[in-house]
């Protein structure tokens, strides 16, 4: 998959340092590059736009709960 694509994803918020993780459905896991003010959705259920860059990494463009 190339970098720098755009992703429009569904999972569980987990917490992590010093990036948060997004579980999704099928098991994998994408680091997140998002602000702090994320961090009052760890444990829920969230939507994540953002843009790829680097192998399991999100620059976050928009977060809110699912």
């Amino acid at each position: 998959m190339p970098l720098g694509t755009r992703h429009e994803l569904i999972g569980i918020l987990l917490g992590g340092d010093p990036y948060t993780v997004l579980r999704v459905a099928d098991g994998g896991e994408w680091r997140l590059d998002c602000p702090r003010s994320c961090r009052h959705l760890i444990g829920q259920k969230v939507r994540v736009v953002g843009t790829r860059s680097d192998f399991d990494m999100l620059d976050v463009e928009r977060i809110e709960p699912a």
